[in-house]
């Protein structure tokens, strides 16, 4: 490339001129990450030629690498306009979005190149991860279609795929992909080498396995990313947060808590100071430092909405509506103009365990599914895809419900099968068991397909459960909003219940109430209550939950370590501890305590 320069500026004006001199000296100043220059070669050329895509497409990446973003977006643009069916503008384009924090552009911009060259695996995997940070499950789920046979990937891609794979739940994948990493040569091959073993410790933790995690951080030379410059310490912050979470699940939180401070301190990016803030907050609850707890758990959050600026922009409103689907009520007056159509009798039909989230269903979804006659698939949003379904063809949710025929209910359940069989593909004749939290605000449409479905409703005292959710980083940009702040999430709370309680007086489904507090304190009166509502003889495997769990290994919900620790008191009356900052939303909740059970 310097013999390439350097012929190119030893020419006369006239021919240094030349189209293709140009494009020569610009491509060898871009190798040369002498990108400055080489876009000034490009400009040149975009003027004298602006109807050549290529030419550009390559002054965007150069003027995007010399921080020229805008004129990169605009030089993309260009490109794009003159040659729309080219995957690798597409794609490019929409990394330069994924730079700017544009993540809904840039997810469009690699499902337009996936659409143009489905072979595209670089634009599958972006695409992939714009929908992991949009929270876009099923875009991501069709981006990593066939993810097991992709190639090796370079370490960074690999690392960012392993991260995406190990929150769906696919542990074996991951590692896989960690296994098959191409990693550079010299320092930086180094460096990433130990993000990827610290990858695997988190991994491992993750799914339960906390000897593997401990094998793993053992391998890292602690004393040595201990002493790396400030340059590199985004490499430093990524490993001690796989030590932190390790040292947490070990119990020793105060040395959780210092690195989960440095990181804080010294990260130089927010996607890990977000979840050191959480991590440094749950520490700090831990070792009953409430007040430096709510500090950490407040600057989580005002960096969590940050993150998400460019993503639900419009949800940051403190009164923007977070859970839309609480505005979806069936009258009884509605339903009673819903026709008859035939439906699976009570034990063909799944048992859905509902209730708002963290208030114990993770815990009674391996207590069934600890039963060999039930199963359980994790957390999916499959009654949420249905009613995507039913909107998909033109059928307006909840209201044409009512319109619904026996072969469209039939194909909807048919649906359902299939994406369960994609999850659970041996459950042969044992039951289902469909928990999802938030399917409370969904009970129209479980009632119109299997309205002798059996229903547990979880609950837990509504602060204890707006503390933990406030505790805790979630995915899902809608979710995250709303648990921002305490006055919103109790809002949201409120509205929920409010719609499950109509919408039981509407359709008055079989529904057990599971009660956290009341199984904690008479576990055995309430696992016989269980087994009686389910129809089960032989409850004692339900007793078993911890062990079955443990042994399930990864669990897709936050409450991961919690449930295979047993049946304690531990988490009943932890918003005491903070009953300061729960005094202004207690007016907002006490009318729905009362109705729920719960006194103040």
């Amino acid at each position: 490339m310097a013999a390439v320069i350097a012929l190119a500026q030893s020419l006369p004006a006239s021919a240094a001129a030349h189209e293709t001199v140009r494009l020569l000296l610009g491509l060898a100043l871009h190798a040369s990450q002498r990108n400055d220059e080489a876009a000034d070669c490009f400009r040149q050329l975009v003027r004298e030629h602006p109807a050549t895509a290529d030419y550009w497409n390559n002054l965007a990446i150069t003027a995007q690498l010399s921080g020229a973003l805008d004129e990169a977006g605009h030089a993309f643009r260009q490109a794009l306009s003159l040659s729309p069916g080219d995957a690798q503008f597409h794609h490019n384009y929409g990394l330069l979005l994924a730079r700017q924090g544009c993540w809904r552009e840039a997810r469009q911009c690699q499902f337009d190149a996936v659409e143009r060259a489905p072979g595209f695996i670089d634009a599958r995997l972006q695409g992939a991860l714009a929908c992991h940070v949009c929270g876009d499950l099923p875009g991501e789920e069709a981006m990593l279609q066939d993810v097991a046979h992709w190639p090796p990937q370079p370490a960074e891609q690999a690392l960012s795929l392993a991260t995406m794979l190990s929150t769906r739940g696919e542990q074996p994948i991951a590692f896989g992909v960690l296994d098959k990493a191409v990693l550079p040569a010299g320092e930086e091959g180094r460096f990433l080498a130990w993000r990827i073993t610290a990858m695997r410790a988190s991994l491992h933790e993750r799914g339960n396995q906390p000897d593997q995690a401990r094998a793993e951080l053992a391998l890292l030379p602690m004393d040595a990313i201990a002493a790396l410059p400030a340059e590199h310490e985004a490499v430093r912050c990524r490993v001690w947060s796989a030590r932190a979470t390790v040292l947490a699940r070990e119990g020793d939180h105060g040395a959780a808590a210092e690195l989960w401070q440095h990181i804080l301190d010294h990260a130089p990016l927010g996607e890990l100071r977000v979840p050191a803030a959480f991590g440094l907050a749950a520490a700090r609850d831990k070792l009953r430092q409430h007040a430096e707890a709510w500090a950490a758990l407040q600057q989580a959050h005002a960096l969590q909405c940050e993150s998400v600026r460019h993503v639900v922009p419009h949800l940051l409103d403190e009164q923007a509506q977070s859970l839309p689907m609480v505005d979806h009520r069936v009258t009884r007056r509605a339903r009673d103009a819903w026709s008859a159509l035939p439906a699976p009798r009570g034990r063909q039909s799944p048992v859905f365990v509902v209730g708002f989230p963290r208030s114990g269903t993770t815990l009674l979804e391996q207590m069934i599914d600890a039963h060999p006659d039930f199963r359980s698939m994790d957390e999916r949003a499959f009654v949420y895809d249905l009613i995507e379904r039913m909107e998909h063809a033109g059928q307006a949710y909840p209201g044409d419900l009512a319109i619904l025929q026996a072969d469209e209910a039939r194909m909807l359940r048919q649906a359902y099968d299939g994406m369960v069989a994609g999850v659970l593909p041996d459950l042969g004749h044992a039951r289902l068991v469909d928990k999802n939290p938030l399917n409370m605000l969904t009970l129209p449409m479980m009632a119109r397909l299997y309205p002798e479905a059996r229903f547990i409703l979880c609950l837990r005292h509504p602060c204890d459960v707006l503390l933990s959710c406030y505790m805790l980083p979630f995915r899902s940009p809608s979710f995250m909003t709303l648990c921002s702040s305490l006055p919103r999430l109790a809002r949201g709370y409120v509205q929920a219940f409010e719609q499950w309680l109509a919408h039981v007086e509407v359709f008055a489904p079989r529904v057990l109430e599971w009660r956290y507090e009341s199984v904690v304190s008479r576990f055995d009166e309430h696992v016989a209550r269980l087994g009686h509502f389910l129809g089960i003889e032989d409850t004692a495997p339900l007793a078993n939950f911890a062990e079955h769990a443990r042994a399930k290994g990864y669990i897709s919900t936050p409450s991961y370590a919690q449930v295979t620790q047993g049946i304690h008191r531990n988490a009943v009356g932890r918003w005491q501890a903070y009953r300061e900052h729960f005094e202004p939303v207690l007016p907002i909740l006490e009318p729905m305590m009362e109705r729920l059970g719960y006194g103040m």
